[in-house]
C-alpha cells in the first residue's frame, strides 16, 4: 500500500510525477494480474502481479531519487513491505497467505501506533512530519490514534472479505477499494489537523523565484 509523498516539498511541476510514482506500481500490479498471466489461475496471476509490483517499486524509487532528489520515508517503508511480503508471497504461493497478508500488515500497523500512544509517542510523526508541518503534539497523537483505529478496522474488514468473497473480487477491492477508502479517511482527518496547527496554505516562494 503506497502513500503520497510530502506534497509541500514537491514543486508543482513535479506533483504529477509524484502521484504516478505512488500509484503507478499498483496499476502495474493490477494490469499484470488481469492481462499478463495465464487465465483461469488466480494464484499464478497474483504471483506474476507481485513480481511486477516488486520491480515497479524499485524503478519508482530510482526515478524518485533521480527526478525529485530523494525517496520519501513513506516510499521506503512501502518498498520494504512490498519486497518483503512479495518475496514471501512468491515463496509460499498459497492463496491463504496472499489473502491474510493484509490482515497481518494492518494489525501490525495498529499495534505499532497503539504501542506508541501508550508511551505518549506519535509513531506517524517520523514518517509524515514533512507532510504536516505545523501540527502540534496533540494533533500528532490524535492522528496516530485515528489511523490506529483505521488499521484495526481494516484488519477486521479484510478477514470478513476473505470469508465472503471470491479471490478475484477480494483482490479487486483490495487493489482499488482500499486506496480509495484510505484517501477518503485521510481527507476526513484534515479538519481535525487544522485545529492543531496544520495549514494547507501555499508556502511563500523564495524571493526572485517566478511563479509556475
Amino acid at each position: 500500500m503506497t502513500e503520497a509523498t510530502a506534497i509541500e516539498e514537491i514543486p508543482k511541476d513535479h506533483r504529477g510525477l509524484s502521484f504516478a510514482l505512488d500509484f503507478g506500481p499498483l496499476l502495474i500490479f493490477f494490469l499484470v494480474y488481469k492481462f499478463g498471466a495465464p487465465e483461469g489461475n488466480p494464484i499464478s496471476s497474483a504471483i506474476y502481479g507481485t513480481i511486477a509490483f516488486m520491480v515497479a517499486i524499485v524503478v519508482a524509487m530510482g526515478i524518485s531519487k533521480w527526478k525529485l532528489g530523494k525517496v520519501s520515508p513513506m516510499m521506503w517503508m512501502s518498498a520494504v513491505l512490498i519486497l518483503g511480503f512479495g518475496a514471501l508471497t512468491i515463496y509460499f504461493a498459497d492463496p491463504r497467505f496472499i489473502q491474510h497478508k493484509p490482515t497481518i500488515i494492518y494489525a501490525g500497523f495498529a499495534l505499532i501506533l497503539f504501542g506508541g500512544l501508550l508511551r505518549r509517542k506519535a509513531m506517524l510523526k517520523s514518517l509524515l512530519q514533512a507532510a504536516f508541518e505545523g501540527l502540534n503534539d496533540t494533533g500528532w497523537l490524535k492522528l496516530s490514534r485515528n489511523w490506529g483505529l483505521f488499521f484495526a478496522a481494516m484488519a477486521v474488514l479484510n478477514e470478513l472479505m476473505v470469508a465472503t468473497l471470491s479471490f478475484d473480487w477480494w483482490l479487486t477491492i483490495k487493489v482499488w477499494g482500499v486506496p480509495a477508502v484510505s484517501f477518503l479517511f485521510a481527507m476526513a482527518n484534515i479538519p481535525m489537523l487544522m485545529k492543531h496547527g496544520f495549514t494547507v496554505e501555499e508556502k511563500p516562494r523564495p524571493e526572485g523565484q517566478d511563479a509556475a
